[in-house]
């Protein structure tokens, strides 16, 4: 069946790329299409009625065309455009990093309605939250378990043994966890502590409700973005260019931390 030239869908605009004088490349992130890439004309111009609507980190109802390599935007109506994200520095750097995750991590044209969700509830949540850090670390875990990156947090991985509460290894190449017998045996493993692990486990197997209730110190809030980090970074194979700029803003600029 024939797919029809125009078509209409809701998005979060994910990244924009420049083309020509006044033109944009944007990566729209869709509950039922996946990722698309359209272009969006003109939008770069001062007068263009689309540009509000087609901004970075907007939730949007597009209208579009279909085109022989890229569709076109034929019309966009703001859904939220969610403001807190982009009136503060620390917020609108957490928001990017999310994007820039969900981009990586899949491919165009690829149905995903569940990271969908993910997605739109974690730009809610980021506008309201008290902890970012821990929301960040929740959309991490529930970005992978989307994608198809589960880590193991319940057993070990080498020998399937159910992990006691005591100092277990995180291994980013097993995909989880090691018991310490088995851990001397990954070089690259990375010891992670009790509350650590609990932590781990309740964010990946509850709804936000639930995981704004915890309340986490500093220490503990940096061991469990260490962890992570280094899961992302061997999955992608690559920095994510983003959480570098996070890094640099807890540095420079003492971001929010839990207390």
């Amino acid at each position: 069946m024939t797919k029809p030239r125009n078509y209409q869908t809701e998005a979060i605009i994910i990244k924009k790329t420049k083309l020509g004088e006044a033109d944009r490349i944007l990566a729209l992130y869709t509950p039922h299409l996946g990722k698309i890439q359209a272009v969006a004309k003109g939008v770069r111009r001062p007068r263009s009625k689309l540009s509000g609507h087609l901004e970075l980190l907007t939730h949007s109802l597009v209208s579009l065309a279909r085109g022989r390599n890229l569709d076109t935007v034929t019309g966009s109506q703001t859904i939220n455009s969610f403001l807190p994200l982009k009136s503060d520095l620390w917020l609108t750097s957490c928001a990017l990093y999310v994007t820039e995750l969900v981009n990586q991590f899949t491919a165009d044209h690829v149905e995903n309605y569940p990271l969908f969700r993910v997605l739109l509830e974690t730009m809610k949540e980021l506008c309201r939250a008290d902890d970012r850090e821990l929301t960040l670390r929740y959309f991490e875990l529930h970005l992978l378990n989307e994608v198809g990156y589960r880590p193991q947090l319940q057993q070990c991985v080498a020998c399937q043994t159910p992990l006691a509460p005591t100092t277990n290894s995180f291994c980013p190449g097993a995909g989880g966890m090691l018991c310490p017998n088995c851990s001397p045996s990954q070089p690259f493993s990375y010891p992670l502590s009790v509350n650590a692990q609990k932590v781990l486990r309740l964010l990946q197997n509850s709804d936000y409700d639930t995981a704004s209730r915890l309340k986490i110190d500093a220490e503990l809030s940096r061991e469990l973005e260490k962890i992570m980090s280094s899961y992302l970074k061997y999955l992608l194979e690559r920095e994510v260019k983003s959480a570098a700029w996070l890094d640099t803003l807890r540095e420079e600029t003492g971001a929010p931390t839990p207390d």
